[in-house]
C-alpha cells in the first residue's frame, strides 16, 4: 500500500533530535512559554522573514486572534467585511464568524486554485477591512494585483500561511526569489498540525507579523487577555504553544527546505509523466510547495476507487465547500460554480518527503492506464 501520508515514516528521520529536544524540555521542568518556546519563535521569524512570531494553540486560533487583535486596536468592527476565498478549509471562514465579521466569498481561478485576483475588486463594498489570501495546497496566493488593491483602498493584507511553510512568492520579473509567504501581508497565520509540511507531533500554530502592536495584542489575546499575571485588560483566551511542541517544530524546521524539495520532485514526476486526458494536473509556474497535490477528474470516485484497488491511498481537499455546509445555511443558496466544481473534481495524491521516485512512477502508471 502507497499511503497517502506516514507521519511514522516522516517523524523517524528525526527520532534521535525530537527525543533530545523533548528531553531537554522534560529537564527543564518549564512547559509553556518558555525557552523553547521563545527559541522556536525566534527561529521561525527569521526563517519566515518578520520581525515577529507568536506561538498560538493552533492555526483556527492564528487567524481567529490576528482578526480579534485588529478589532481590539480599533481597525475593525462587528459587521466589517473580509473578502475570502471561497476554495478554502472551512477553518478560514471559522475565524471570520467567530470575530463576527462577514465573509465576502470570492471565486478561485481554476487554473490555480487560489482566489481569482480579477474578480476581489468588484467584492470591495464601504464595510470591507481586510483581504485574506490562503496559500491553498502550498502555493503562494499572493499576487502583485493584490497588493496593489490593499494600497489603493487601505486594506490589510491577512495570509492564511497553515499549508504552505517555506513557499516562496515570485518576484515582478517571474524569478522565485521573493519573500516566503507569511511574510507578504501584514499578518499571517500558520498551522503546525502534524500532516503539514511543518507538523507538531500534536496542535500548534503561529502568527508572524511585522507590527509591533497587533503582535504584543495577539500575544496578550493568547493569554487570558493578560500583559501581566493576574492583570487582564482584555477578555481573552487561552491559545499558546507549549514547549514540547516548540523544540519538536525547531528541529524540524530545520529540515524543512530540504523537505520542500523532495516534495518538488515528487509533483515533478506527476506534472511530467502523467499524459490522460481525463485527468487535469496542476502545472507548476511558481514555487509550490506541494502540502496537496490536486488533480481534477470528472470520475473522481471512480478513479479513486481504482487507485485504491490498487494500493494507492488518495484523499479529498473538499468535499463540502464552506458555503454549503449546515452551519453556514444562510450561504447555502450561493452559486459559486468553480468553487463547487473543483470540490466534486479533486483529487489528492500521495507527494511527500517520504515517498520514492518508484511510488511515484507507480502512480502515474496507473493514472495514465485509468
Amino acid at each position: 500500500m502507497i499511503k497517502y501520508l506516514s507521519l511514522r515514516d516522516i517523524n523517524a528521520r528525526y527520532d534521535s533530535e525530537i527525543r533530545e529536544a523533548v528531553g531537554r524540555v522534560f529537564d527543564s521542568g518549564w512547559y509553556l512559554r518558555g525557552e523553547a518556546t521563545r527559541r522556536f519563535e525566534e527561529h521561525y521569524a527569521e526563517y519566515i522573514g518578520t520581525k515577529h512570531c507568536v506561538g498560538v494553540a493552533n492555526g483556527l486560533d492564528a487567524l481567529t486572534l490576528i482578526l480579534r487583535a485588529y478589532k481590539e486596536l480599533g481597525v475593525m468592527k462587528d459587521g466589517d467585511e473580509v473578502i475570502v476565498p471561497a476554495n478554502t478549509f472551512i477553518a478560514t471562514i471559522l475565524a471570520i464568524t467567530e470575530n463576527q465579521l462577514r465573509p465576502v466569498f470570492v471565486e478561485p481561478d481554476i487554473n490555480t486554485f487560489q482566489i481569482d485576483d480579477r474578480l476581489i475588486e468588484q467584492a470591495i463594498t464601504p464595510r470591507t477591512r481586510a483581504i485574506m489570501i490562503v496559500h491553498l495546497y502550498g502555493r503562494c496566493a499572493y499576487t502583485t494585483r493584490i497588493g496593489d488593491i490593499c494600497k489603493n483602498y487601505g486594506l490589510k493584507l491577512i495570509e492564511d500561511n497553515a499549508q504552505a511553510h517555506g513557499c516562496r512568492a515570485t518576484t515582478p520579473d517571474g524569478y522565485l526569489s521573493g519573500p516566503r509567504t507569511g511574510s507578504i501581508g501584514h499578518a499571517a497565520a500558520h498551522s503546525f498540525y502534524p500532516g503539514k509540511n511543518l507538523g507538531a507531533l500534536g496542535d500548534a500554530g503561529a502568527v508572524t507579523t511585522d507590527d509591533d502592536d497587533l503582535s504584543a495584542m495577539v500575544r496578550a489575546l493568547g493569554n487570558y487577555g493578560s500583559e501581566k499575571k493576574y492583570v487582564h485588560d482584555y477578555a481573552g483566551r487561552n491559545s499558546r504553544m507549549d514547549d514540547l511542541q516548540a523544540a519538536i517544530l525547531d528541529v524540524k524546521l530545520g529540515y524543512l527546505d530540504a523537505d520542500n524539495q523532495r516534495r518538488k520532485e515528487i509533483a515533478s514526476i506527476y506534472i511530467n509523466k502523467v499524459k490522460n486526458a481525463t485527468i487535469v494536473i496542476p502545472h507548476s509556474d511558481c514555487d509550490c510547495v506541494w502540502h496537496i497535490f490536486p488533480v481534477l477528474c470528472k470520475r473522481r470516485d471512480e478513479l479513486q476507487r481504482y487507485l485504491r484497488e490498487h494500493n494507492v491511498e488518495t484523499q479529498i481537499h473538499y468535499p463540502i465547500p464552506p458555503h454549503r455546509q449546515r452551519c453556514y445555511a444562510e450561504w447555502n443558496h450561493l452559486s459559486l460554480p468553480i468553487t463547487e466544481q473543483i470540490s466534486v473534481q479533486e483529487l489528492s495524491l500521495p507527494c511527500n518527503s517520504v515517498m520514492t521516485n518508484e511510488e511515484a512512477n507507480d502512480i502515474v502508471a496507473l493514472l495514465n492506464s485509468f
